[in-house]
């Protein structure tokens, strides 16, 4: 009986982990044709009427959640950031603190976590869907790649409107940090911002964006994999756009924390040839 049960349970942990195998090569092949169709087939989706539909889908319908998400961000970090600094005296410094925060990596994040959730879980439902009522393989028969005809265009979507929606988050976050410091509590405006400008470079603003076009690459290609290759039905297409989700999610945070350090090493030489032109 222990022997059944263990050979039961090695034999389920065999399959899952030849699975997850298959599906990760899977999902680089599928990148890869992702990358040959837009290269090569700009006369397929390179139309207006294909690609912006799209920007709209994802850019212009997700801007009210990115406002509140951001907004709140912000107003949360300085509630519980301000009487730590007040009771060193340092709480004029919060601008600095927070908006640096914000700006370079819990703004980026949270924005792109939410952007998951929404995008990239409505995607997989519709191609999901599309694959169990067969309309994949009726483009197919009818010499339309599925690919170029629908992947490109909300991989391409997400790609340019994810680093905008973060920018509109990012302000926002900003803006509510700022309300709360020196609106609710007494923070010195001025000195608010003057840190702010002291604490944040053109570096620190463009390491959150170079991860939120990561990031947009990710959810979008991730979304699109997971419902082209979802099971039959509507359990299936729910399991794919579960596993979307939090696939998306887990590469968002690995993606986060390998950025972090190039990012932070790049930044770490420049500010060195900086220092050496200085001095």
């Amino acid at each position: 009986m222990t022997e059944t049960v263990e050979g039961s349970i090695l034999y389920r942990l065999h399959r899952s982990l030849g699975r997850g195998v298959a599906d990760f090569g899977g999902f680089w092949l599928f990148t890869w044709e992702t990358l040959v169709a837009f290269i090569f087939g700009g006369r397929t989706w390179n139309r207006w009427w294909r690609i912006g539909p799209q920007f709209y889908r994802v850019g212009s319908t997700s801007v009210p959640v990115l406002i509140l998400t951001g907004a709140f961000i912000g107003a949360v970090l300085s509630l519980e950031s301000y009487f730590g600094f007040a009771a060193i005296g340092q709480q004029n410094r919060l601008g600095g603190v927070i908006n640096l925060s914000i700006v370079k990596q819990i703004g980026p994040v949270l924005a792109a976590v939410m952007l998951a959730g929404r995008v990239g879980c409505s995607l997989t439902a519709e191609l999901g869907s599309m694959r169990v009522t067969e309309q994949l393989d009726a483009m197919r028969v009818m010499a339309a790649d599925p690919v170029r005809v629908l992947v490109v265009p909300r991989v391409l979507a997400c790609v340019v409107m994810i680093p905008i929606l973060v920018v509109v988050s990012n302000a926002f976050g900003i803006l509510g940090g700022w309300f709360v410091s020196t609106r609710v509590y007494d923070a010195n405006p001025a000195q608010y911002w003057e840190f702010t400008q002291s604490f944040l470079s053109w570096f620190d603003v463009a390491n959150g964006l170079i991860k939120s076009v990561f990031f947009g690459l990710a959810i979008g290609l991730i979304a699109c994999y997971k419902g082209f290759t979802c099971r039959p039905g509507a359990t299936g297409v729910g399991a794919a756009t579960t596993a979307s989700f939090v696939t998306s999610f887990i590469a968002i945070i690995i993606l986060n924390l390998v950025l972090a350090k190039v990012l932070n090493d790049i930044d770490a030489i420049r500010l060195g040839g900086e220092m050496r032109k200085i001095l």
